[in-house]
């Protein structure tokens, strides 16, 4: 059972080794605080729905599993846009219309489909938990970089008299602007896919 859990952090991670959920990975990734608050919220409406489908699976008729899913997903999303408007509005602000588009995201639909459809609960539920925290740690990976380079910051939730905002010495000065934009984006995910597959293909040769 471990295995379900760990193979969404690297093995199969959702990102970089399965590439899904590229939209909210490029579009949200300009910040770390951003990843961490998208990442929480994919784990949250993953686990939902995975137990969910998982409960449910004998009992959705085969013509309408796909808008079955879909509607289980959107109620979760739902819960998520109504807690971060009321708890964190800067953070929903920020995070815009990546927040709904959750509903379709093809690693929560993906995973409803092709494994709590066919597994048990406690499956499901490690299922998720290591493919929600795959996604978060790719998506805060790829926003440490770009941040870091493209602003010359790193920006965390403000707690007490700490803002929040972590400037990097030398690089908040003369920041590469083009790590911001959608163009370093790419750059960062290309060059992460690449090292992830690297990764990859030396742990099948040692296999």
């Amino acid at each position: 059972m471990l295995k379900e859990f760990t193979k969404g952090l690297i093995k199969e991670n959702p990102v970089f080794i399965i590439v899904l959920g590229l939209c909210p990975a490029l579009g949200v990734s300009t910040k770390v605080i951003n990843s961490l608050g998208m990442g929480a919220g994919v784990i949250f409406v993953l686990l939902g729905s995975n137990i969910f489908v998982s409960l449910l699976k004998d009992f959705i008729p085969e013509k309408v599993r796909i808008p079955a899913y879909i509607v289980i997903i959107a109620s979760f999303v739902t819960i998520v846009e109504m807690v971060m408007e009321a708890f964190i509005p800067a953070l929903y602000d920020s995070l815009g219309v990546f927040v709904p588009l959750i509903v379709v995201n093809c690693i929560i639909l993906g995973r409803a489909e092709a494994f709590a459809n066919k597994n048990t609960i406690q499956a499901s539920i490690l299922d998720a938990l290591g493919m929600g925290i795959g996604f978060t740690l790719a998506l805060i990976l790829i926003a440490l970089v770009r941040e870091v380079f493209g602003l010359g910051t790193i920006t965390l939730f403000p707690i007490g008299s700490f803002s929040g905002v972590i400037e990097v010495p030398g690089l908040v000065d003369s920041p590469v602007r083009v790590f911001g934009l959608a163009a370093g984006a790419l750059l960062v995910m290309g060059f992460l896919k690449a090292l992830f597959t690297w990764i990859e293909d030396i742990r099948r040769v040692k296999q």
